[in-house]
């Protein structure tokens, strides 16, 4: 697997189309801080990280990321759109005034910046640009 963000991105794209409850996919550092985000900003309910033991008899134990998906009170979905905007193939960068708006300020986006990982609008108030990893809505 080359790009782990977009993957990702694709498992929970596909878990809230299939209307599942939760989703599991192999965890990271920076798969952990698109969680928390996304947590943070209302689009799903929560994530833990699970140690799990692979198939084989001498398998080392590996790291799983359990995202909990948050669906409306009837159903409908809270994330209608992700999108991989920087990829391994072509970086996408911004400098501060330049952070884009997603649905005129509906969405969110996710940079990767010198502080760490941030929306787009906290990126905009401690004055930093930085990768643009992805835009939700």
């Amino acid at each position: 697997m080359t790009d782990p963000i977009s993957d990702m991105l694709t498992r929970i794209r596909n878990a809230v189309s299939a209307k599942h409850v939760r989703v599991d996919m192999p965890a990271s550092k920076l798969k952990a801080e698109l969680a928390r985000i996304l947590q943070d900003e209302g689009y799903i309910q929560g994530f833990q990280i699970i140690e799990e033991s692979g198939l084989k008899k001498n398998a080392q134990l590996q790291q799983v990321m359990r995202i909990f998906l948050k669906y409306g009170p009837r159903g409908e979905r809270v994330i209608t759109g992700l999108q991989r905007i920087s990829r391994p193939g072509k970086r996408v960068y911004f400098g501060v005034n330049d952070v884009p708006l997603v649905l005129g300020g509906l969405g969110t986006n996710i940079l990767t910046t010198s502080r760490g990982v941030m929306t787009g609008r906290a990126a905009k108030q401690n004055g930093v640009g930085g990768e643009v990893l992805c835009n939700v809505w």
